[in-house]
């Protein structure tokens, strides 16, 4: 039980136990063979389906942070964040130039970058804290929704066990030229 005040616990005479899950439980597809495999458009929805739940249960780990970095160079801070423990992100941070206007109201630049990596949930404290030591100033903590990114194992496996080739699959999950359960080509 999460509790923010503890106003409804001592309402009803109620006090939160550690541990004291009630309740774990678990999704599960269950999809009908040969549905999927004649059924036009029901692997569309089913690739859909596992990549959103894939895409959903990976943000959940992580928060996207952004900080304003001073540097030399776009390059410059991309190296100082890879060479910081827990600031490579997942793939490498991305750096963007950050523009704001000068006193005479011109647009100007002052070697300051907007840095934006992803920070597994249980290191964020961790990562500020570098980002900070580095120089980062204006950090923005956000959660994530979703993460996509190659195709999800689910899918491929899936794809398998119906003895159908994943590379006769696009990331829409319909067939690369391939005839569909009708015989119809896509």
């Amino acid at each position: 039980m999460q509790v923010s005040t503890g106003v409804t616990l001592r309402e009803n005479n109620l006090r939160e136990i550690d541990g004291g899950n009630i309740l774990e439980s678990q999704g599960i597809l269950v999809a009908n063979r040969r549905s999927l495999l004649e059924r036009p458009g029901l692997l569309e929805i089913v690739h859909e389906l596992i990549e959103r739940f894939d895409g959903h249960l990976k943000a959940e780990q992580f928060y996207s942070v952004i900080a304003n970095m001073r540097g030399e160079s776009p390059e410059e801070v991309a190296e100082r964040l890879l060479q910081a423990p827990g600031l490579q992100g997942l793939q490498g941070p991305t750096i963007a130039n950050v523009y704001n206007r000068g006193p005479d109201g011109a647009t100007a630049q002052h070697h300051l970058y907007a840095a934006t990596i992803c920070v597994r949930k249980k290191q964020l404290y961790a990562a500020v804290k570098a980002l900070q030591k580095l120089g980062g100033s204006g950090v923005l903590v956000q959660p994530m929704t979703y993460i996509f990114d190659e195709e999800p194992e689910r899918w491929t496996k899936l794809l398998h066990t119906l003895g159908l080739n994943p590379a006769d699959f696009n990331f829409s999950g319909a067939r690369n030229g391939a005839a569909n359960g009708n015989g119809k080509a896509n």
